[in-house]
Protein backbone atom coordinates (compact mmCIF):
# COMPACT_ATOMS: atom_id res chain seq x y z
CA UNK A 1 0.00 0.00 0.00
CA UNK A 2 1.33 3.26 -0.89
CA UNK A 3 1.30 6.26 1.60
CA UNK A 4 0.79 10.03 1.21
CA UNK A 5 0.68 12.84 3.49
CA UNK A 6 -2.61 14.48 4.39
CA UNK A 7 -4.18 17.12 6.68
CA UNK A 8 -7.33 15.99 8.08
CA UNK A 9 -10.00 17.16 10.31
CA UNK A 10 -11.54 14.42 12.68
CA UNK A 11 -14.19 16.56 14.44
CA UNK A 12 -16.01 20.39 14.47
CA UNK A 13 -12.75 21.84 16.37
CA UNK A 14 -11.61 22.70 12.84
CA UNK A 15 -7.95 21.72 13.94
CA UNK A 16 -6.39 19.79 11.18
CA UNK A 17 -3.55 16.72 11.61
CA UNK A 18 -0.86 16.05 8.76
CA UNK A 19 -1.74 12.15 8.91
CA UNK A 20 0.04 9.20 6.50
CA UNK A 21 -2.92 7.58 4.67
CA UNK A 22 -3.34 5.35 1.91
CA UNK A 23 -3.01 6.92 -1.87
CA UNK A 24 -6.79 6.36 -3.01
CA UNK A 25 -7.32 4.23 -6.04
CA UNK A 26 -9.49 5.45 -8.81
CA UNK A 27 -12.34 3.93 -9.83
CA UNK A 28 -13.29 2.94 -13.25
CA UNK A 29 -14.47 6.71 -14.27
CA UNK A 30 -12.07 8.68 -11.95
CA UNK A 31 -8.76 10.28 -12.30
CA UNK A 32 -6.11 10.23 -9.96
CA UNK A 33 -4.58 13.97 -9.58
CA UNK A 34 -1.22 14.37 -8.25
CA UNK A 35 -1.91 17.64 -6.36
CA UNK A 36 0.50 20.92 -6.70
CA UNK A 37 -2.05 23.63 -5.09
CA UNK A 38 -4.90 23.42 -3.50
CA UNK A 39 -6.64 26.77 -2.42
CA UNK A 40 -7.78 27.82 1.22
CA UNK A 41 -10.84 29.53 1.62
CA UNK A 42 -11.55 30.79 5.05
CA UNK A 43 -15.25 30.06 4.59
CA UNK A 44 -14.25 26.01 4.78
CA UNK A 45 -13.69 26.34 8.92
CA UNK A 46 -17.10 28.06 9.93
CA UNK A 47 -19.00 25.26 7.62
CA UNK A 48 -16.81 22.74 9.76
CA UNK A 49 -18.24 24.06 12.64
CA UNK A 50 -21.51 24.21 11.55
CA UNK A 51 -21.80 20.89 10.67
CA UNK A 52 -21.92 20.95 6.73
CA UNK A 53 -19.19 18.31 6.64
CA UNK A 54 -21.34 14.71 6.61
CA UNK A 55 -18.19 12.66 6.38
CA UNK A 56 -15.76 12.69 9.07
CA UNK A 57 -13.02 12.54 9.39
CA UNK A 58 -11.76 13.57 5.82
CA UNK A 59 -9.54 15.69 3.88
CA UNK A 60 -10.76 19.42 3.22
CA UNK A 61 -9.93 21.73 0.43
CA UNK A 62 -12.14 21.95 -2.17
CA UNK A 63 -10.05 24.31 -5.13
CA UNK A 64 -8.10 21.74 -6.24
CA UNK A 65 -5.30 22.27 -9.33
CA UNK A 66 -2.50 18.98 -10.60
CA UNK A 67 -1.43 16.41 -12.77
CA UNK A 68 -3.49 13.57 -13.59
CA UNK A 69 -1.54 10.69 -12.78
CA UNK A 70 -3.92 7.73 -13.43
CA UNK A 71 -6.80 7.14 -15.15
CA UNK A 72 -9.86 4.43 -14.84
CA UNK A 73 -10.67 2.43 -17.40
CA UNK A 74 -13.78 3.67 -18.71
CA UNK A 75 -12.37 7.30 -18.30
CA UNK A 76 -10.62 9.60 -20.70
CA UNK A 77 -7.31 8.06 -21.30
CA UNK A 78 -6.03 11.29 -22.90
CA UNK A 79 -6.37 12.79 -19.25
CA UNK A 80 -3.47 11.10 -18.76
CA UNK A 81 -0.81 13.44 -17.81
CA UNK A 82 -3.02 16.43 -18.39
CA UNK A 83 -2.51 19.28 -16.30
CA UNK A 84 -6.15 20.25 -14.41
CA UNK A 85 -7.81 22.05 -11.58
CA UNK A 86 -11.05 20.28 -10.37
CA UNK A 87 -14.48 21.61 -10.68
CA UNK A 88 -15.44 20.75 -6.85
CA UNK A 89 -19.58 20.79 -7.53
CA UNK A 90 -21.19 17.55 -6.90
CA UNK A 91 -24.45 17.45 -8.59
CA UNK A 92 -27.41 14.95 -9.79
CA UNK A 93 -26.88 16.88 -13.39
CA UNK A 94 -30.33 15.86 -14.63
CA UNK A 95 -32.80 17.89 -12.82
CA UNK A 96 -33.73 21.36 -13.90
CA UNK A 97 -31.25 23.15 -11.94
CA UNK A 98 -28.66 20.88 -13.47
CA UNK A 99 -29.64 21.38 -17.06
CA UNK A 100 -30.35 24.88 -16.41
CA UNK A 101 -26.98 26.35 -15.46
CA UNK A 102 -27.79 26.30 -11.83
CA UNK A 103 -26.32 22.72 -10.73
CA UNK A 104 -25.05 24.97 -7.14
CA UNK A 105 -29.10 24.55 -6.20
CA UNK A 106 -29.23 21.07 -6.94
CA UNK A 107 -31.08 18.84 -4.39
CA UNK A 108 -28.28 16.93 -4.04
CA UNK A 109 -25.39 19.30 -4.09
CA UNK A 110 -22.22 19.21 -2.13
CA UNK A 111 -18.41 19.72 -2.29
CA UNK A 112 -15.43 17.49 -3.36
CA UNK A 113 -13.39 18.93 0.19
CA UNK A 114 -16.01 20.52 1.75
CA UNK A 115 -19.51 20.47 3.11
CA UNK A 116 -23.10 18.67 1.55
CA UNK A 117 -25.82 21.71 1.08
CA UNK A 118 -28.45 19.40 -0.36
CA UNK A 119 -31.31 18.56 1.14
CA UNK A 120 -31.59 15.28 -1.15
CA UNK A 121 -29.38 12.24 -1.33
CA UNK A 122 -25.87 12.85 -2.09
CA UNK A 123 -24.48 9.38 -3.35
CA UNK A 124 -21.18 11.25 -4.99
CA UNK A 125 -20.24 12.99 -1.84
CA UNK A 126 -20.46 9.81 -0.23
CA UNK A 127 -17.21 8.70 -2.56
CA UNK A 128 -15.52 11.80 -3.08
CA UNK A 129 -16.00 13.97 -0.03
CA UNK A 130 -11.93 14.41 0.40
CA UNK A 131 -10.47 17.47 -1.15
CA UNK A 132 -7.21 18.72 -2.00
CA UNK A 133 -5.15 19.06 1.09
CA UNK A 134 -3.35 15.57 0.69
CA UNK A 135 -0.65 14.95 -1.97
CA UNK A 136 -3.10 13.01 -4.13
CA UNK A 137 -6.89 13.16 -4.86
CA UNK A 138 -9.51 10.80 -6.46
CA UNK A 139 -11.91 12.97 -8.34
CA UNK A 140 -14.46 11.76 -11.30
CA UNK A 141 -12.85 12.27 -14.65
CA UNK A 142 -15.84 14.44 -15.90
CA UNK A 143 -15.58 17.10 -13.30
CA UNK A 144 -11.41 18.07 -14.23
CA UNK A 145 -10.57 20.85 -16.71
CA UNK A 146 -7.50 20.85 -18.73
CA UNK A 147 -5.66 24.15 -17.90
CA UNK A 148 -4.67 26.52 -20.74
CA UNK A 149 -0.98 26.81 -21.72
CA UNK A 150 0.78 29.31 -19.23
CA UNK A 151 -1.63 29.34 -16.39
CA UNK A 152 -0.31 28.15 -13.56
CA UNK A 153 -1.17 25.88 -10.82
CA UNK A 154 -1.65 28.46 -8.30
CA UNK A 155 -4.25 30.40 -9.92
CA UNK A 156 -5.94 27.69 -11.74
CA UNK A 157 -6.55 26.14 -7.82
CA UNK A 158 -8.42 29.30 -7.29
CA UNK A 159 -10.45 29.40 -10.41
CA UNK A 160 -13.35 28.77 -8.11
CA UNK A 161 -13.44 31.79 -6.41
CA UNK A 162 -13.00 34.01 -9.77
CA UNK A 163 -16.10 31.93 -11.11
CA UNK A 164 -17.89 32.86 -7.87
CA UNK A 165 -16.90 36.64 -9.23
CA UNK A 166 -17.98 35.59 -12.48
CA UNK A 167 -21.54 34.32 -11.21
CA UNK A 168 -22.44 37.40 -8.91
CA UNK A 169 -21.44 39.87 -11.84
CA UNK A 170 -23.70 38.00 -14.45
CA UNK A 171 -26.49 38.50 -11.82
CA UNK A 172 -25.57 42.37 -11.48
CA UNK A 173 -26.29 42.67 -15.57
CA UNK A 174 -25.02 45.99 -15.29
CA UNK A 175 -25.47 48.15 -18.07
CA UNK A 176 -23.14 48.93 -20.22
CA UNK A 177 -20.92 51.87 -18.86
CA UNK A 178 -22.30 50.94 -15.18
CA UNK A 179 -21.35 51.43 -11.79
CA UNK A 180 -20.40 48.94 -9.57
CA UNK A 181 -19.97 49.20 -5.76
CA UNK A 182 -18.14 46.41 -4.19
CA UNK A 183 -18.10 45.86 -0.41
CA UNK A 184 -15.27 43.83 1.37
CA UNK A 185 -13.65 44.64 -1.65
CA UNK A 186 -10.40 43.53 0.47
CA UNK A 187 -10.51 39.92 0.42
CA UNK A 188 -10.90 37.34 -1.79
CA UNK A 189 -13.92 37.58 -3.31
CA UNK A 190 -13.53 41.15 -3.68
CA UNK A 191 -10.29 41.55 -5.39
CA UNK A 192 -11.71 38.93 -8.24
CA UNK A 193 -14.21 40.95 -8.53
CA UNK A 194 -12.44 43.90 -9.34
CA UNK A 195 -10.13 41.76 -12.11
CA UNK A 196 -13.37 40.70 -13.85
CA UNK A 197 -15.52 43.69 -13.44
CA UNK A 198 -14.00 45.04 -17.13
CA UNK A 199 -15.24 41.87 -18.60
CA UNK A 200 -19.08 42.69 -17.73
CA UNK A 201 -19.97 46.10 -18.46
CA UNK A 202 -18.55 48.01 -15.79
CA UNK A 203 -16.67 51.43 -16.43
CA UNK A 204 -16.05 52.60 -12.70
CA UNK A 205 -15.97 51.00 -9.17
CA UNK A 206 -16.05 51.95 -5.93
CA UNK A 207 -14.70 49.73 -3.24
CA UNK A 208 -15.76 49.36 0.11
CA UNK A 209 -13.75 47.98 3.01
CA UNK A 210 -12.29 48.90 6.69
CA UNK A 211 -8.84 50.10 5.66
CA UNK A 212 -7.98 52.87 3.89
CA UNK A 213 -4.25 51.66 3.02
CA UNK A 214 -5.54 48.42 2.15
CA UNK A 215 -8.35 49.61 -0.29
CA UNK A 216 -5.39 51.64 -1.74
CA UNK A 217 -3.75 48.80 -2.87
CA UNK A 218 -7.06 46.74 -4.28
CA UNK A 219 -7.67 50.24 -5.79
CA UNK A 220 -3.95 49.52 -7.81
CA UNK A 221 -5.64 46.07 -9.27
CA UNK A 222 -8.17 47.58 -11.36
CA UNK A 223 -7.58 48.92 -15.13
CA UNK A 224 -11.42 50.85 -14.14
CA UNK A 225 -10.99 54.18 -12.32
CA UNK A 226 -12.16 53.61 -8.90
CA UNK A 227 -13.07 55.34 -5.86
CA UNK A 228 -12.99 54.01 -2.17
CA UNK A 229 -14.69 54.17 0.97
CA UNK A 230 -12.88 53.12 4.40
CA UNK A 231 -15.14 52.31 6.65
CA UNK A 232 -12.83 52.95 9.77
CA UNK A 233 -12.81 56.61 8.60
CA UNK A 234 -16.61 56.78 8.75
CA UNK A 235 -18.52 58.19 11.81
CA UNK A 236 -18.51 55.75 14.77
CA UNK A 237 -21.98 55.56 14.56
CA UNK A 238 -22.19 55.29 10.46
CA UNK A 239 -24.02 51.60 10.74
CA UNK A 240 -26.88 53.45 12.79
CA UNK A 241 -26.85 56.83 11.01
CA UNK A 242 -26.28 56.06 7.69
CA UNK A 243 -22.90 57.34 6.89
CA UNK A 244 -22.17 54.31 4.75
CA UNK A 245 -24.86 55.50 2.09
CA UNK A 246 -24.45 59.23 2.44
CA UNK A 247 -20.51 58.42 1.41
CA UNK A 248 -21.38 56.70 -1.56
CA UNK A 249 -23.83 59.06 -2.87
CA UNK A 250 -21.32 61.72 -2.47
CA UNK A 251 -19.53 59.56 -4.79
CA UNK A 252 -22.33 58.57 -6.85
CA UNK A 253 -25.12 61.17 -6.95
CA UNK A 254 -27.51 59.40 -9.15
CA UNK A 255 -27.11 55.99 -7.68
CA UNK A 256 -24.88 53.28 -8.42
CA UNK A 257 -26.21 50.39 -11.38
CA UNK A 258 -25.11 47.71 -8.79
CA UNK A 259 -24.59 46.15 -5.82
CA UNK A 260 -21.88 42.91 -4.98
CA UNK A 261 -22.46 42.81 -1.30
CA UNK A 262 -19.89 40.38 0.51
CA UNK A 263 -20.12 41.81 3.69
CA UNK A 264 -20.82 38.68 6.28
CA UNK A 265 -22.03 40.83 8.95
CA UNK A 266 -23.66 44.39 10.35
CA UNK A 267 -25.78 46.91 8.38
CA UNK A 268 -23.33 47.90 5.49
CA UNK A 269 -25.57 45.91 3.35
CA UNK A 270 -28.53 47.73 3.45
CA UNK A 271 -26.49 50.90 3.68
CA UNK A 272 -25.08 50.02 0.09
CA UNK A 273 -28.60 48.94 -1.05
CA UNK A 274 -30.08 52.70 -0.12
CA UNK A 275 -27.21 53.97 -2.53
CA UNK A 276 -28.24 52.16 -5.87
CA UNK A 277 -30.01 54.29 -8.30
CA UNK A 278 -33.78 53.40 -9.31
CA UNK A 279 -33.66 50.22 -11.01
CA UNK A 280 -30.31 48.96 -10.08
CA UNK A 281 -29.55 45.23 -8.46
CA UNK A 282 -28.19 44.24 -5.30
CA UNK A 283 -26.24 41.21 -5.01
CA UNK A 284 -25.37 39.48 -1.88
CA UNK A 285 -22.82 36.45 -1.65
CA UNK A 286 -21.53 37.38 1.92
CA UNK A 287 -24.19 35.50 4.21
CA UNK A 288 -25.00 38.39 6.09
CA UNK A 289 -27.85 37.50 8.67
CA UNK A 290 -28.71 41.36 9.35
CA UNK A 291 -32.29 41.77 9.32
CA UNK A 292 -32.34 43.16 5.60
CA UNK A 293 -34.86 46.78 6.04
CA UNK A 294 -36.65 47.03 3.15
CA UNK A 295 -40.10 46.10 2.33
CA UNK A 296 -41.84 44.95 -1.07
CA UNK A 297 -43.01 48.23 -1.26
CA UNK A 298 -39.70 50.05 -0.96
CA UNK A 299 -38.38 47.10 -3.70
CA UNK A 300 -41.62 47.96 -6.03
CA UNK A 301 -41.10 51.98 -5.49
CA UNK A 302 -37.67 51.81 -6.15
CA UNK A 303 -37.87 49.18 -9.11
CA UNK A 304 -34.93 47.25 -6.96
CA UNK A 305 -33.72 43.97 -7.94
CA UNK A 306 -32.15 41.90 -4.76
CA UNK A 307 -30.51 38.87 -5.54
CA UNK A 308 -28.82 36.36 -3.80
CA UNK A 309 -25.99 33.71 -5.29
CA UNK A 310 -23.73 31.35 -4.30
CA UNK A 311 -21.12 29.05 -5.90
CA UNK A 312 -20.30 29.48 -9.53
CA UNK A 313 -21.21 27.04 -12.30
CA UNK A 314 -19.31 24.98 -14.57
CA UNK A 315 -20.06 27.90 -17.32
CA UNK A 316 -18.93 30.19 -15.04
CA UNK A 317 -15.56 28.44 -14.83
CA UNK A 318 -15.04 27.45 -18.31
CA UNK A 319 -15.44 31.77 -19.04
CA UNK A 320 -12.78 32.28 -16.15
CA UNK A 321 -10.09 29.60 -18.06
CA UNK A 322 -10.89 31.23 -21.50
CA UNK A 323 -10.51 34.75 -20.07
CA UNK A 324 -6.89 32.98 -18.64
CA UNK A 325 -5.80 31.25 -21.47
CA UNK A 326 -6.31 34.04 -23.71
CA UNK A 327 -3.95 36.32 -21.52
CA UNK A 328 -7.18 39.13 -21.46
CA UNK A 329 -7.14 37.89 -17.78
CA UNK A 330 -4.11 37.86 -15.08
CA UNK A 331 -4.43 37.10 -11.85
CA UNK A 332 -1.30 35.81 -10.44
CA UNK A 333 -0.96 38.92 -8.24
CA UNK A 334 -3.67 38.39 -6.06
CA UNK A 335 -2.13 34.84 -4.83
CA UNK A 336 -0.69 36.72 -1.88
CA UNK A 337 0.74 33.84 0.02
CA UNK A 338 1.85 30.22 -0.12
CA UNK A 339 1.62 27.08 2.41
CA UNK A 340 3.56 23.99 3.07
CA UNK A 341 1.23 21.48 4.01
CA UNK A 342 2.92 21.09 7.29
CA UNK A 343 1.65 24.83 7.85
CA UNK A 344 -1.73 24.15 6.83
CA UNK A 345 -2.76 25.07 10.60
CA UNK A 346 -1.16 28.17 10.59
CA UNK A 347 -2.53 29.12 7.17
CA UNK A 348 -6.15 28.96 8.08
CA UNK A 349 -5.18 30.43 11.35
CA UNK A 350 -3.70 33.24 8.97
CA UNK A 351 -6.40 33.79 7.27
CA UNK A 352 -8.62 34.50 10.46
CA UNK A 353 -6.39 36.82 11.86
CA UNK A 354 -6.38 38.90 8.51
CA UNK A 355 -3.70 41.32 10.47
CA UNK A 356 -1.86 40.77 6.88
CA UNK A 357 -4.38 41.42 3.25
CA UNK A 358 -4.31 38.32 2.15
CA UNK A 359 -6.42 37.89 -0.95
CA UNK A 360 -5.58 34.33 -1.97
CA UNK A 361 -4.32 31.75 -0.30
CA UNK A 362 -2.71 28.16 -1.55
CA UNK A 363 -0.84 25.26 0.10
CA UNK A 364 1.05 23.19 -1.64
CA UNK A 365 1.56 19.62 -0.61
Amino acid sequence: MTLMAAARVHDRTGTLRLEKVAVPEPGPRDVLVSVASAGLAPSLLKLLERGSFKHLPTVPGHEIAGTVVAVGDEADPGLAGARVRVHPVLACGTCRYCRGDREQMCASVAMIGHGAHGTGPMPLYERYHDGGLAEYVRVPSWLVDVLPGGVGFDVAAKTHDLANAVRALKCAALPPGGTLVVTAATGTMGTATVKLAPFFGAARLVLVGRSAQRLERVRELSSLPADTVALDELDGDWETEGGLTGRLRDLVPDGADAVLDFLPQGGGTAQATAALATGGTLVHMGGNRAPFPYSARDLQHHCWRVVGTRACTRTDTAAVLDLLGSGALRADDLITHRYALADVNEAFAATRRRTEPIWMAVVHP
